[in-house]
């Protein structure tokens, strides 16, 4: 059994036991959130939202959070003597899926 979920903007597949990496979000590590935005449930009984399945939820426990690797952002114009360095480290949850319930 899999469903579809939306969180950060974004559509992630997801399975009982799958650990994630999502958009950061406000809860600390070992607490359990609910993600209500459930688009797509597959398996055995195939439930496709309009635009959210009714009545669906995945719960996630929340291992940790933290910073990806520093990507480095150089804007540069050519002759005219303007360059800017600068670093960025995007945060993010890691969450293992606990239950699909449909």
């Amino acid at each position: 059994m899999y469903a579809i979920i939306e969180t950060g903007g974004k559509q992630v597949k997801v399975e009982e036991g799958q650990a994630i990496y999502i958009e950061k979000l406000n809860a600390e590590a070992g607490e359990t959130v609910t993600f209500d935005k459930v688009l797509f449930v597959g398996g055995e009984n195939v439930k496709v939202g309009s635009p959210v399945v009714a009545g669906a939820t995945v719960t996630a426990k929340i291992e940790k959070q933290g910073r990806q690797k520093k990507i480095t952002v150089f804007k540069y114009k050519a002759k005219k003597n303007y360059h800017k360095k600068q670093g960025h480290r995007q945060p993010y949850t890691k969450v293992i899926i606990e239950k699909i319930n449909a």
